[in-house]
């Protein structure tokens, strides 16, 4: 049996996720359930769970606090927040699981599946860039978690370069020379970086902003980044771009 703890600040909402898990999820056992961060500490430390299900607004505090409290986390996570646009970029970055309100029966169960598949691999170093994340930084002292097929990657944003689209996958380059290809997206990854000094010149190409060394104006306009790469630059997409450059 999966040994699950509810949290959540909503009893309705931990009714909700209960009555889902008992329909669905015949191996998944909910052994507590709590609305606040003192309470959620001590049922953790008491019952030792396989998966928490982790709102991320709590009545005393918010989900990632609870999660910096803990000496160590050595079990599954699935948040179950509403949208907020702060807690859902903290998620992308650092790549943990979750599923939005309000809940759908086919994601949660899809997500309780994921858990259990990947249930004892732990995702400490995860979490950790996920607290990190959440705490008053620039946005360049932030991480990414980069998921390849055989590695989890931890990058500091302040080290990509650019990244590079290709068909349904991203290269993403470094400042130390390496590069990285993820099979997610180019748009997955502007939308997580659009906040972090990232900007999308030309359709394959999505830049650091801080890593520009100059512009060229001949042959249409390219951007020279600090690894000597030329990006072109969308008509469209000028103006717009040298208004972000005299900001910086």
């Amino acid at each position: 049996m999966l040994r699950t703890i509810i949290i959540d600040d909503e009893e309705n909402i931990r009714l909700l996720l209960r009555n889902i898990i008992a329909e669905h999820c015949a191996d998944v056992e909910v052994i507590a359930e709590a609305g606040s961060v003192t309470d959620s500490l001590r049922l953790i430390r008491q019952y030792s769970p396989d998966l928490v299900l982790l709102d991320i607004r709590l009545t005393d505090g918010t989900g990632f606090g609870l999660l910096e409290k803990l000496d160590e986390i050595n079990f599954r996570i699935i948040f179950v927040t509403a949208y907020e646009e702060y807690a859902l970029k903290a998620l992308k970055l650092s790549a943990v699981d979750y599923i939005l309100k309000p809940i759908v029966t086919g994601e949660l169960v899809a997500a309780i599946e994921k858990a259990r598949k990947i249930l004892g691999n732990g995702e400490e170093k995860q979490l950790q860039v996920l607290i990190d994340n959440t705490k008053d930084q620039s946005s360049q002292e932030k991480k990414i978690v980069l998921k390849t097929a055989d590695k989890f990657h931890f990058v500091a944003i302040k080290n990509i370069i650019r990244c590079e689209a290709d068909s349904s996958y991203t290269w993403f380059y470094m400042t130390d020379g390496n590069k990285i290809l993820i099979s997610r997206t180019m748009k997955e990854f502007e939308d997580v970086l659009s906040g972090c000094g990232f900007y999308r010149p030309f359709k394959t190409f999505l830049i650091n902003l801080n890593h520009i060394k100059a512009y060229e104006k001949h042959d249409g306009g390219f951007i020279i980044m600090t690894d000597d790469s030329r990006i072109p630059i969308a008509d469209r997409k000028k103006e717009e771009f040298f208004r972000l450059v005299e900001g910086l």
